[in-house]
């Protein structure tokens, strides 16, 4: 009987965990699939995915980093020969799994990937989680018809709107269902909103600074709050009352749950997180780092346009911009509502599924492999 999928996969994206995080969403789902497939995972000794990986309990292997200069240095000299070997430790790394499939979640790792794959006619896939492609991944298009994109407007070749691979805690998450329980768990009352602050593992200090000073003004409007600082920062929440909580930790280990208790988040626009919130419905205050290239503006621009969430300079975040948008937002549960719906919307909890059938898709187009 001829298999309807591939069982020999190399998945190549690192770097962050914008890259890692989709790579073991779609990792997870193929193993679902059929827990005989082989999946090996390209990456670089340097990248959040040389941990990730290999603690999710798939293979890993290391590619040299060949960064992609966008203007004359010493890089750009050393590019031809870099990306001579890092395209041959990929060519290995197909042979060592007999790659049927490559996928690649663009940075560093996947040009290399690309080219090789190519060179070696192995059928690729691609997936892009900003609203602005990297270079690797409109490199990549150029040898593939199979480009999943998660945002709309993503000026990618050929690119499909899947939105982003997400992890099961989340695509599975009943917001309501768990709402008493995540709060009891995390020191909040069951009857006051629930504010959620991010900004993200490494922590935004525009953000921390403008809430350490807003204890008071959050408390004395009956406003709860769960802040995630970021680990290693400091934060003394000036003001507190233990009748309103103002929940502080450095990170949190369970942010399904955190999400089940927030009625509205202020974060940053990564593209993860964007796709999380949208997935689960809810309100997004949304601060785009002000440095870049503004993509994660553009990544916020689908569901602020849908009207499931607002966009805030980073320069605008300070006490009272809290008092003056954030208190009323809290306050007002209907508006929360209707953002709540909107964001849910536009959101995609089927991402990784649809990537898998690309995947398999992509083998029966190039043919089988052995």
């Amino acid at each position: 009987m001829t298999p309807t999928r591939p069982s020999r996969i190399l998945l190549a994206g690192g770097g962050t965990a914008g890259h890692v995080s989709p790579l073991l969403a779609l990792a997870d789902c193929l193993r679902r699939r059929d827990p005989a497939v082989q999946i090996l995972a390209l990456g670089t000794s340097e990248g959040l995915e040389s941990r990730l990986v290999p603690e999710r309990g798939y293979d890993f292997t290391t590619i040299p980093k060949v960064p992609l200069p966008r203007r004359p240095s010493g890089d750009l000299v050393r590019l031809p020969v870099n990306l001579r070997r890092a395209v041959a430790a990929a060519g290995r790394a197909i042979e060592q799994v007999d790659a049927q499939v490559v996928v690649g979640f663009g940075g560093y790792v996947s040009t290399p990937a690309y080219l090789a794959a190519r060179k070696a006619d192995v059928p690729i896939v691609i997936h892009e989680q900003n609203a602005r492609a990297g270079i690797a991944n409109k490199v990549g298009a150029r040898f593939t018809d199979h480009v999943g994109v998660t945002f709309p407007g993503t000026k990618l070749a050929g690119g499909r709107v899947i939105g982003m691979p997400l992890r099961p805690e989340i695509v599975s998450l009943d917001r309501a269902a768990v709402r008493a329980e995540a709060r009891a768990g995390l020191g909040l009352r069951e009857d006051l909103p629930v504010l959620l602050v991010t900004g993200g593992s490494l922590g935004a200090k525009r953000l921390n600074d403008a809430f350490a000073a807003s204890v008071a003004t959050l408390r004395d409007a009956g406003v709860q709050v769960l802040h995630a600082t970021g680990a290693g920062k400091d934060f003394v929440a000036m003001g507190g009352d233990e009748s309103v909580p103002y929940v502080v930790l450095p990170y949190v280990d369970r942010m399904d749950l955190a999400y089940a208790a927030a009625d509205a988040v202020v974060c940053r626009a990564g593209a993860n997180t964007v796709c999380e919130l949208t997935a689960v419905g809810l309100p997004g205050v949304y601060v785009p780092l002000p440095i870049g290239n503004g993509e994660q503006r553009l990544n916020a621009a689908g569901v602020v346009e849908a009207g499931g969430g607002l966009v805030v300079e980073d320069a605008d975040v300070d006490p009272s911009w809290v008092a003056r948008e954030i208190v009323p937002l809290l306050q007002d549960h209907e508006r929360l509502e209707a953002m709540s719906a909107a964001a849910n919307s536009v959101g995609h909890r089927d991402a990784d599924e649809t990537l898998a059938d690309m995947v398999a898709q992509a083998w029966q187009d190039g043919g089988s492999r052995g």
